[in-house]
């Protein structure tokens, strides 16, 4: 039976541990339980970490990455999701990549000025950014921080391309600069859906809409003319594989015309953390599932090599590739976006924001 038996389970988060930060040389830790008159307790609230950085536009040169240009308004995500690869980037501020990521959230109150600032640097050459490489930029603290419409708003100002990702319904509070945005084809949204399995996205990611909620984005954002892909993503084999089919026959039906999908995989301080998480949500068939991801990245959980690491190789990721594709030429057809547009930018140096 797949139950959560442990009395230590930490409801409504995704890790279950801190895992040891690899930059530090000791770490805080309790070995003597026996001995201590009150319980060794830790501040469970979230926290936020006001971060003033000197740029706001971070540049990739991954090979098997759609985007080389990313701009990530929060560091760490209170939505909790067990598998994100963005938990190692938290080990360099200094926190674990395991309870901490979701708990001590960092901000970058400066970043719409920040983006106006590189939009008016001489030289610059506009090409699509992305919204976010990284962690969730409709994250709950988005709600009252605002700084991804203030992005929005610097994008639409300077008629830039921007192409987002998210799995929050609260992107819809945005709807009258993305429509705007839309109108000139200067967006694109993938909205991030990997099962229609309440029970396990409950346990998968804690603290994000529900399935439903998300096709309901899907059809909202389509309904207003805003281009949208499905991201069937990450997909762990033994847990939510079997579900593609479903997932993209729905996305399409709420107006989704293009779809695409990555295979987990476990880098860095995330194998710790993933593993310990499996083990307590589904302990019956936990080995299982950790062999198929194996399986799918020559026989190691975690993977770094360029186009093995998102695609995954052998028999068990060619079946996966294999039903995604069918599952897509049968629901979408050409698995298409419309092109964003990069001519109509014009850097504004001096003029106010005032659009709305």
């Amino acid at each position: 039976m797949d139950t959560m038996q442990n009395e230590e389970y930490f409801k409504g988060r995704g890790a279950q541990i801190n895992t040891h930060n690899k930059f530090f040389k000791n770490k805080y830790v309790c070995e003597h339980i026996e001995g201590l008159d009150e319980p060794f307790l830790e501040n469970t609230a979230t926290q936020i970490i006001e971060s003033y950085p000197k740029q706001i536009i971070s540049e990739s040169d991954s090979p098997d990455l759609r985007f080389m240009r990313s701009i990530n308004p929060y560091q760490g995500c209170e939505h909790g999701c067990i598998y994100c690869y963005a938990r190692n980037a938290h080990e360099y501020w200094g926190y674990s990549a395991g309870l901490d990521f979701e708990r001590k959230i960092i901000v970058k109150r400066n970043c719409a000025t920040l983006l106006e600032k590189e939009f008016n640097a001489k030289g610059y050459v506009p090409s699509t950014i992305m919204l976010s490489g990284n962690t969730d930029c409709y994250q709950p603290l988005e709600r009252k921080l605002k700084l991804t419409r203030s992005l929005l708003y610097v994008f639409l100002k300077y008629k830039h391309p921007v192409s987002i990702i998210s799995k929050n319904n609260l992107i819809l509070r945005d709807l009258d600069i993305l429509t705007e945005l839309a109108k000139w084809k200067l967006v694109h949204v993938a909205v991030t859906i990997n099962s229609l399995n309440e029970e396990l996205r409950q346990k998968m990611e804690p603290r994000t809409v529900t399935a439903a909620g998300r096709l309901n984005v899907i059809k909202k954002l389509t309904d207003a003319g805003i281009p949208v892909m499905l991201m069937c993503a990450p997909i762990v084999p033994g847990l939510n594989s079997d579900e593609m089919p479903a997932l993209i026959e729905q996305a399409a039906k709420h107006g989704a015309t293009a779809a695409s999908f990555t295979i987990v995989r476990l880098n860095g301080a995330i194998g710790e953390i993933f593993k310990d998480w499996v083990h307590k949500a589904y302990p019956d068939r936990a080995e299982k599932i950790l062999h198929g991801i194996a399986a799918c990245h020559g026989g190691n959980l975690n993977d770094s090599q360029f186009g093995r690491r998102i695609r995954g190789e052998g028999q068990l990721a060619d079946s996966l590739h294999q039903l995604f594709k069918l599952s897509v030429s049968r629901f979408m057809g050409e698995n298409k976006l419309t092109e964003l547009r990069s001519d109509l930018f014009v850097p504004t140096k001096g003029k106010q924001l005032g659009l709305f």
